[in-house]
């Protein structure tokens, strides 16, 4: 078998030192681009590999990361992932990804099981049962340093990064209102989390802005942000009992928005002649399906990316919790209009 190739291989090879490699291979230090471009190169034709343990023993360090998602089967998280394993695998560490599906018990579960194998960081997108925070604050002050990312804690100081969740339903409400609907429903995830509450907030402020009344009645939650297809069926079935009945169903992620769609057709309603439907969604077969969905897409994989950077940064930064500054990243959302909220 051939030897691995090491960064002293390279330095003899290259003729330049091994710190100066390390410093290129690792993205670190001021080097020359023509220095640094040599050395990547050649490392890439001896099919270099770094020795990802000796790094560990070294530094102290596992080189992993633990990922908490609510549920990966919904194409905005596998987007975060591919986002969390894309910016982790530049910096040359390994993620293990686990899933609350919406429980507070198995999310307990699974960040004392990341905790105890002596992970590096955590990234959380906390739970739609999760309403007591204990357990990540027993990590925090441990100093294991944890980024929350989509569903983050309110008012708790911990780093976040965030769609803009009021903007995306404050444009998508006032997109409906524009084109002259004028009962316009919503469907949202539960009513604890904070993306539910910033949408609802976007969404009551479009409406006043119209001087529009707000009804709460027009407004559902689910508890499982639309992981039950039966409550999504209950959600629009009591709205469309309504009097007047909604002219317009805002939603408030992927799944219910292509719940709510689908309910729609199964019922017996055009769409959107009958009733416009719009919302969350981060669909590629949007444009696809007759008519075309009008969403709010987010930055999911930019989102994924950019809190793993922040993580690996707080990671190498080995503060302590007197001396952590904490930090909120918000990432703008982009309306995508469709045929499915458009007068015709």
């Amino acid at each position: 078998m051939n030897r691995q190739v090491t960064i002293k291989d390279i330095a003899t090879a290259l003729n330049l030192s091994a710190s100066t490699v390390s410093r290129a291979l690792h993205g670190l230090g001021t080097i020359g681009i023509s220095t640094r471009k040599k050395i990547i190169a050649y490392a890439e034709q001896m099919n270099y590999r770094p020795n990802v343990i000796a790094q560990s023993l070294r530094s102290q360090q596992s080189r992993s990361i633990g990922v908490v998602l609510c549920n990966i089967d919904n194409n905005f998280f596998s987007e975060v992932v591919d986002g969390i394993e894309s910016a982790a695998s530049e910096k040359g560490y390994l993620c293990l990804f686990t899933q609350s599906r919406e429980s507070y018990a198995l999310e307990l579960n699974h960040v004392e099981a990341l905790a105890a194998r002596n992970i590096d960081g955590l990234l959380v997108s906390v739970s739609a049962g999760t309403k007591k925070y204990e357990h990540f604050l027993r990590l925090q002050q441990s100093g294991l340093p944890i980024v929350f990312f989509d569903r983050v804690m309110e008012d708790w100081p911990a780093h976040q990064v965030v769609a803009d969740n009021f903007a995306g339903a404050y444009q998508l409400t006032n997109h409906l209102i524009n084109e002259g609907y004028k009962c316009i429903a919503h469907i949202s995830s539960a009513p604890h989390l904070s993306i539910t509450k910033e949408r609802l907030a976007g969404y009551k402020r479009a409406l006043w802005e119209h001087a529009i009344p707000y009804s709460p009645e027009y407004v559902k939650f689910t508890k499982n942000g639309g992981a039950s297809a039966e409550e999504n069926a209950t959600a629009f079935r009591r709205l469309l009992a309504m009097d007047p009945k909604p002219d317009a169903i805002i939603t408030g992620s992927d799944r219910l928005t292509l719940h709510t769609f689908s309910n729609a057709i199964n019922h017996g309603y055009k769409v959107p002649q009958d009733i416009a439907i719009g919302g969350f969604a981060n669909l590629k077969v949007s444009n696809l399906i007759p008519p075309s969905l009008t969403c709010v897409h987010q930055p999911a994989y930019e989102m994924g990316k950019t809190a793993t950077e922040m993580l690996i940064q707080l990671i190498g930064q080995k503060r302590t919790v007197k001396e952590m500054v904490y930090e909120r990243k918000v990432l703008a959302t982009t309306l995508h209009v469709g045929q499915s909220t458009m007068r015709v």
